[in-house]
């Protein structure tokens, strides 16, 4: 088994692990004020993940119209790897992890904004995935888009994001 097959087979127990600590946290360990301190961590780690979320189809539309091989190009390709890797999947992981201790440590109101906003939460989870495997396709020159179709796609995270933050903000229901 190669180096990067073994540390791939170990990302989903790293997640599992990382889901039961942060849940054992969460039903322990249950003063306000760090309450607060998980609460805005999850906020910035929000902040991160959509500042990624929203650069990284904005570089695919440049990228998808270079030429292939161009420098323009390869240097677009470390950029995307660079956000992707450094910047959204910590900021998602983040994101994530706070945003459950939040759920399970029985200070949030689980009512029917917590649940349209934890739909559009996995839809957003699905859009960095999504994202994510166009990124190795511009990494290995096999990009599928148009600049036109990325242009559009670009619009999928803001659009969720503002479900989400009216969700959280608004609490229609």
């Amino acid at each position: 088994m190669s180096e990067a097959t073994a540390k791939s087979s170990k990302k989903p127990l790293m997640a599992i692990a990382s889901i039961l600590f942060v849940a054992f946290l969460a039903l322990t360990w249950k003063n306000e004020n760090f309450y607060l301190w998980i609460k805005a961590l999850h906020i910035i780690a929000v902040i991160s993940w959509m500042a990624g979320m929203l650069y990284l189809p904005r570089l695919f539309v440049y990228h998808a119209s270079e030429e292939v091989g161009s420098p323009v190009s390869e240097k677009l390709k470390i950029m995307e790897f660079k956000l992707l890797k450094v910047i959204i999947n910590p900021a998602m992981m983040v994101t994530w992890g706070a945003g459950l201790w939040l759920m399970f440590s029985g200070l949030v109101d689980l009512a029917g904004w917590f649940w349209v906003k934890f739909i559009l939460v996995l839809a957003m989870s699905g859009a960095h995935g999504w994202l994510s495997k166009s990124q190795k396709r511009f990494s290995a020159d096999e990009n599928q888009l148009s600049e036109k179709q990325w242009r559009m796609a670009n619009e999928i995270p803001t659009v969720l994001m503002i479900g989400i933050v009216i969700m959280v903000i608004v609490r229609p229901f």
